[in-house]
């Protein structure tokens, strides 16, 4: 979950799009080229309970939770610290009412053959659409929102929000590159004529199972420690690794979580864990003989009510992570079961962390500077096979819909429930939404309440309530969101389904937003990339008339007039290949000082699966592209091309670590 940066403008962020109705594809996976694009923007996967370990919201909407602290010494238990604003969350009171609240929602989603409904809408991953434009288009008279030159992170990597660092393979400091590779921590120094290694610390528990959003074999980089990140068959591990002395490290702590953990977030010195658990395993029975069905499903219930809170509540080495009176309960029992649950921590004291917990499943979850969004799940049922979670046929239904939100305050190690509220549609993922300015806007895909078009909506804080301020509808009418990019006074959106529709839409009035432009084109952009006050380049997909995709593109885009965007140039690779930023933004670097764009292109070639370093230069209005072949296999997938200090790039490969020649 590590994406693009975004623009330099203050919370300008980042979208990435989709496709839909088709098992999600994480960076190491990938859709086979040729096919159609599929005419929906959400993914969906088989997803059980989800757990979001989510750093700083202790002081949360009533559900936070000190872990690792002593107990109070005069045996007087503290009131929770959950002031639950309105309705839509609530407190149980105790543990037995808790684990009720659990088992009835879970008596409902059983059946005959076990949990049903478990293929729930999730948002993806990466795409991405962001920048601000300050120069007014000819022939408006009004001040038009404008694009600004973006860079990564300090830390190397592409993200989708300016300030919120996110987990990657490769972060660097200065001189310092660190990189994992097959559950070792290795410490390169960058400084000179080549890269040197320092160091290889070996990292227990520290790979990725290759899933969507999985952190695993991942890190962050915060005041000389490294935050390791790797996935079990049981949870997530995070390790922490003292870097003063680089050619020596040492591990400081290992934390053992229950549940996958599906993103992690630096901000300021507070690293933030979203985690994903599955819902209890039980020992389910399949229908036979007379009656079976009946039976079958009288026998899955008894266990669901047989169920305790540890089969529910996520763990820290084998202890409640989250207390009872601290898990804030949603009101609307038709949302998605599982536990988020928010870990935050602090690497100079790893034992000291802060938890919240809401008892819903959430695959998206947007983190901007001071706010925190939870985007409650959806069950989508799959027909006549619903009961059935190992089928591979039939086709999801629309999710019914309207899609709740829960917004979350950040302040340090702490966090607060402030409002909640709902938009009619379905969000594909987290790069679907941006905070700036006390305005949360979102971009909506269709659902059984909407049509079949999207839009974006914009909501502001009333209260307790998330309440909606403007939308523009109407975007890509039965077309698929495939990339948005979010401005402090701009969002530009992509569908598809035979064109691309390029859409421009001025944020200035969060209460009015209006559409300003359009541009259709054969293909795609699947990742979008500001270059400035007045390019933009996405990357993507040619496609025939039809919308038969053919291989990777790169398109230039002239949006100095936002009435009316332009394409002035394009790279179309070889058939059968994809851009690598179309999946994982961190696979893109723009390095505006020499006006480049280094890109990821991946294909099969008769070495088997082959990554090229694509370098276009911008000169003119025009691209040049010169091609470097640089891995085979699946390690095409874990690229990078981090932009250093000292001006030049590092080139990280599967086995190895150089400098790329520009």
């Amino acid at each position: 979950m590590s994406p693009p940066v975004k623009p330099v403008a203050p919370n300008s962020t980042m979208s990435k799009g989709l496709s839909l109705i088709a098992p999600s594809c994480h960076a190491r996976c990938r859709e086979p080229a040729g096919r159609r694009a599929r005419p929906t923007t959400m993914h969906l996967r088989t997803t059980i309970t989800g757990i979001v370990a989510l750093t700083s919201l202790a002081a949360a909407a009533g559900v936070g939770y000190a872990i690792g602290q002593d107990s109070d010494p005069t045996g007087t238990a503290p009131p929770p610290r959950i002031a639950l604003a309105n309705a839509d969350l609530t407190t149980t009171g105790s543990c037995d009412a808790l684990l009720q609240s659990y088992v009835d929602r879970g008596v409902e989603q059983v059946g005959a053959y076990g949990w049903v409904g478990d293929m729930r809408i999730f948002s993806s991953q990466e795409g991405d659409v962001s920048m601000p434009l300050s120069s007014s288009a000819a022939g408006v008279e009004r001040s038009m929102p404008s694009t600004s030159r973006t860079t990564s992170d300090e830390s190397g990597t592409n993200v989708q929000e300016a300030g919120v660092d996110e987990a990657d393979v490769v972060k660097v400091a200065g001189s310092l590159l660190l990189r994992m590779r097959d559950g070792e921590l290795l410490a390169h120094d960058v400084s000179g004529a080549a890269p040197r290694l320092l160091s290889t610390t070996t990292i227990a528990d520290s790979r990725t199972t290759n899933q969507p959003l999985d952190p695993g074999g991942e890190l962050l980089l915060v005041g000389g420690r490294a935050v390791v990140f790797g996935s079990t068959d049981t949870g997530t591990t995070i390790t922490t690794v003292d870097l003063s002395d680089p050619s020596s490290p040492s591990i400081v702590d290992v934390t053992r979580v229950s549940g996958r953990a599906t993103a992690a977030r630096l901000t300021g010195d507070v690293v933030r864990v979203v985690v994903q658990t599955d819902l209890p395993q039980l020992d389910f029975s399949s229908p036979s003989g007379a009656l079976g069905e009946l039976r079958s499903r009288l026998h899955n219930r008894s266990l669901v009510r047989a169920t305790t809170l540890a089969d529910w509540l996520p763990t820290i080495e084998g202890q409640p992570a989250v207390d009872c009176d601290d898990v804030a309960v949603p009101t609307d029992t038709d949302l998605a079961l599982g536990t988020t649950t928010v870990l935050a921590l602090d690497p100079a004291s790893p034992s000291l962390r802060t938890a919240t917990a809401v008892a819903t499943d959430s695959d998206t979850a947007y983190f901007s500077t001071d706010r925190f969004y939870l985007a409650a799940g959806q069950p989508a049922w799959w027909g006549p096979w619903s009961e059935c979670i190992d089928c591979g046929t039939g086709s999801p239904q629309e999710p019914s819909g309207t899609t709740p939100i829960f917004a979350f305050a950040l302040d340090g190690m702490e966090a607060s429930y402030v409002a909640s509220g709902e938009v009619e549609g379905t969000i594909a993922d987290r790069w679907s939404m941006d905070a700036v300015g006390g305005s949360l806007r979102i971009a909506v895909g269709p659902s059984a309440t909407t049509g079949t078009s999207n839009s974006v909506i914009t909501l502001r804080e009333d209260g307790s309530a998330l309440v909606e301020e403007g939308r523009v509808d109407d975007l890509g009418v039965g077309e698929v969101i495939q990339s948005v990019r979010w401005f402090d006074d701009l969002a530009i959106v992509v569908t598809f389904r035979q064109t691309d529709p390029l859409y421009a839409i001025d944020l200035t009035n969060a209460a009015a937003p209006v559409l300003l432009g359009e541009l259709k084109i054969p293909g795609y952009s699947d990742y979008l990339h500001p270059l400035g006050e007045h390019r933009l380049i996405g990357l993507g997909q040619d496609a025939t008339s039809d919308g038969l995709v053919q291989g990777a593109q790169a398109a230039l885009f002239d949006v100095t007039d936002l009435t009316d965007p332009r394409q002035i140039d394009v790279v179309r690779y070889d058939p059968g290949t994809w851009a690598g930023a179309g999946s994982d933004p961190r696979q893109f670097t723009w390095l505006p000082d020499q006006r480049v764009a280094l890109a990821v292109v991946n294909g099969s070639t008769a070495k088997g699966m082959t990554g090229w370093v694509s370098v276009l230069s911008l000169a003119d209005g025009r691209m040049s592209n010169r091609m470097v072949e640089v891995e085979h296999g699946e390690d095409v997938y874990d690229v990078r091309l981090v932009p250093l200090s000292s001006g030049r790039v590092a080139l990280v490969t599967g086995s190895d670590v150089s400098f790329l020649a520009l």
